[in-house]
């Protein structure tokens, strides 16, 4: 485990070192004047509004373009701002396209720590402020994150689960499909059988640097030899690591595809389900009951099938099987849990062009301003930090974006950002990223 530590430490400021150390320098006065302001507070847009910034936090939204004392002004007259976009379901370590899942086995330590500091450069610039990450390996994202608030590298705010909690032979258990004489060491830290296994997991993960527990309620699809349709964590075991996790302030993803793992899921008290490709009006109803998120993952869908189509020999046969099968129905249930008011935040599960999500879920079904509150105000409430990310009002993070057009006429125009603002600093302007 030290060494672990050690080599995902060195990865990642020597990825630091090669981007271009610089000290974060944070102007302490600023004033925004925003053209058009979709502050995530309201679904109606407001025009000619001036953002004032202190430090890392907005201190007032004024009506007009108005310049305090000596506040240096940002001008985006031209432009529309919304807050920093929220990705609730990203794998920070995860090299390149999604691949199946089958790439994270092969990968060092020292890989992860660099396709870290990689992806973490390219949610701030596609306008990622702050994500969850569901699965990732050993100490990495902790690292990277101590790295980001210290200022040895720029990042988004994470919320990891390190290592997703399966059972054995689950999503993710890395001994599938893999010869019976092959064994991980590591694999000590993902799976689980039996509720006393999941309690002394959770608490594990916590001390380890979790901000989260993610759950692999079912099987999935980029994993070899598991249905995705199957219940593989039983009730007990469910249950027993929600009430564990909550108990120290953590809250739980369910990525869960067939009815019966995310109707169990559900009723044993998770936060989120992830995908939750076959639900039904059953699950919405409970899941409104209860007050479960729903997070569609669209992207991924995309990308695979995308993947399926191009280059089908990058995977297994019985993954490519599935990948067919299930993911051509994520859209059409995202937009039936939408019209049936299920809450709904974004995530991707995917490692480049995450801002197509919000098309993608226009295209299932949902209003653009509905798509761009499901990646800030709701993706901030499922955190459980909506006090501080999500929307831009006086206290919260001056995190922010800022595009030419109308995403609400042409929800495309939200995968051109061209300003960035993160707690104050100014990450992207026109266009390219300043560290």
């Amino acid at each position: 485990m030290v060494r672990n530590l050690l080599l995902a430490s060195a990865a990642i400021v020597g990825a630091a070192l090669l981007s271009g150390f610089t000290a974060r320098a944070v102007a302490r006065d600023l004033v925004v004047h925003a053209g058009v302001l979709i502050d995530g507070v309201s679904a109606k847009p407001r025009s000619k509004v001036s953002l004032v910034i202190h430090d890392d936090r907005v201190v007032a939204v004024e009506p007009g373009f108005i310049t305090p004392g000596s506040a240096e002004v940002i001008d985006l007259s031209g432009s529309t701002v919304l807050p920093g976009f929220i990705d609730v379901h990203t794998h920070a370590t995860f090299g390149g396209a999604h691949s199946g899942g089958a790439d994270r086995y092969m990968r060092s330590d020292a890989q992860a720590g660099v396709w870290s500091v990689i992806n973490a450069r390219r949610l701030l610039d596609e306008g990622f402020t702050s994500v969850r990450d569901l699965g990732s390996e050993g100490a990495a994202i902790p690292v990277l994150d101590a790295a980001i608030k210290s200022g040895a590298t720029v990042g988004p705010r994470y919320w990891t689960a390190l290592e997703p909690l399966s059972s054995t032979g689950g999503h993710s258990d890395p001994l599938n499909g893999v010869q019976s004489r092959i064994t991980f060491a590591d694999r000590n830290y993902s799976v689980v059988d039996g509720p006393i296994e999941v309690r002394q997991r959770v608490r594990d993960h916590r001390r380890r640097g979790a901000k989260l527990i993610k759950l692999m309620v079912s099987g999935g699809v980029g994993s070899a030899d598991d249905d995705p349709n199957q219940l593989l964590m039983t009730e007990d075991e469910i249950r027993e690591a929600v009430q564990t996790a909550h108990c120290l302030g953590m809250k739980v993803a369910a990525h869960a595809h067939g009815k019966l793992p995310i109707d169990v899921a559900i009723r044993a008290g998770v936060d989120s389900i992830e995908h939750g490709t076959y639900a039904d009006e059953e699950t919405y109803k409970l899941m409104k009951e209860r007050g479960t998120y729903l997070v569609p993952t669209l992207r991924v869908g995309e990308g695979l099938m995308e993947t399926v189509r191009e280059h089908p020999e990058t995977l297994r046969p019985s993954v490519a099987q599935k990948v067919r099968a299930v993911l051509p129905n994520m859209s059409a249930n995202a937009g039936r849990a939408y019209k049936a008011g299920v809450k709904i935040a974004l995530g991707t599960d995917y490692s480049v062009g995450k801002s197509r999500e919000f098309g993608l879920m226009v295209a299932a079904g949902m209003s653009p301003i509905d798509s761009i509150l499901a990646g800030t105000r709701n993706a901030a409430d499922l955190i459980g930090d909506s006090d501080n990310i999500g929307t831009l009002q006086p206290g919260h993070y001056a995190d922010l974006v800022a595009v030419t057009g109308d995403p609400l006429n042409d929800i495309s125009v939200l995968q051109r950002v061209e300003f960035v603002m993160k707690g104050g600093e100014i990450i992207k302007a026109g266009g390219k990223l300043l560290r």
